[in-house]
């Protein structure tokens, strides 16, 4: 698994950077001092470490050293920063080593997060937040855009497809280059990475949190999110993560609970002025307005994005 995904990681790297080699390609490491090291100024992508596994790292570093340099560029005052080993960096700096072995190119900031990225994707303990997020993140600058964008673009598709539409041509053009990377990534196409991903990101705050540190399975979370009342959602959400509930427990509780066996008035009164805002779209002339139909298509849009995650 490990060596598919380098040999996956190290496609994509050529085609975003168009670099013959792989990043780390037989490039000489050299030792600096721990402290010589920043990390970068922006976002990194990685957001959680397991503390088991980093306890593991931390006790093979005390016995072994770091073994594999870490990836670095070079800074104007002579230090470098950190673009991919994290983990390494954090566990030499757990036991206390001065130096660390290092590999040094020069990136371009857009490079330099591209490859912390494709860094990210490679790990075995990546749980389904940070492998929407990285991958959203790579296909934003691959069509040089917001990942807000790109989730439009998606939806857009979705839309189009649904009732028998054309895209725009410059939509349909950054559709292909997202199913392009998609396909070279391996790991979701189109319609899975809309329907199964994209959804997790719409979860609730506390539920996104215990998903994201690897306290909850992904089809746990998305059955806690769907429980409309927040206060019991809050008390399942820690009996799942307390109890280690199964998923069909989790349903047979809110079940019981009954929380959500009636709708509440305002969804009544909601789903039945989207029956009447319907009925009317379709007794109207207001498709032949190309302006106004834009502006539908656009909240349709983001009425997509915003149900996406009860799907």
């Amino acid at each position: 698994m490990a060596k598919e995904r380098k040999s996956l990681s190290d496609a994509v790297i050529k085609r975003f950077m168009a670099d013959p080699g792989s990043v780390q390609a037989e490039q000489p490491s050299t030792t600096v001092a721990l402290t010589a090291i920043e990390l970068p100024a922006k976002r990194q992508p990685r957001r959680y470490f397991d503390p088991e596994k980093m306890a593991q790292l931390v006790a093979s570093v005390r016995t072994h050293g770091i073994l594999e340099p870490v990836l670095v560029r070079p800074l104007q005052d002579g230090s470098y920063e950190l673009i991919a080993g994290e983990r390494r960096f954090r566990a030499a700096q757990e036991v206390g080593l001065t130096e660390i072995p290092i590999v040094s190119r020069k990136f371009s900031d857009q490079e330099a997060l591209q490859i912390a990225l494709m860094e990210n994707l490679q790990r075995d303990d990546l749980n389904p937040i940070e492998e929407t997020e990285a991958v959203l993140e790579l296909l934003a600058i691959a069509l040089d855009t917001s990942t807000e964008e790109v989730k439009s673009v998606i939806y857009q598709a979705a839309n189009a497809k649904s009732r028998g539409q054309e895209l725009k041509e410059n939509v349909s053009l950054q559709l292909e280059k997202v199913e392009s990377y998609l396909a070279e990534l391996g790991r979701f196409n189109l319609e899975s990475f809309r329907s199964s991903r994209l959804p997790l990101l719409n979860l609730p705050p506390n539920v996104l949190d215990a998903l994201r540190e690897g306290k909850l399975e992904y089809t746990k979370a998305r059955a806690i999110a769907r429980v409309k009342d927040e206060q019991y959602r809050d008390e399942l959400l820690e009996q799942a993560i307390a109890q280690g509930l199964s998923l069909n427990e989790i349903k047979a509780r809110i079940k019981e609970s009954k929380v959500d066996s009636e709708p509440a008035a305002p969804e009544k009164a909601l789903a039945s002025r989207m029956d009447e805002i319907t009925k009317r779209l379709k007794k109207n002339k207001i498709w032949n307005d190309r302006k106004k139909c834009d502006r539908i298509t656009k909240l349709l849009d983001e009425l997509d994005r915003l149900t996406a995650s009860s799907d």
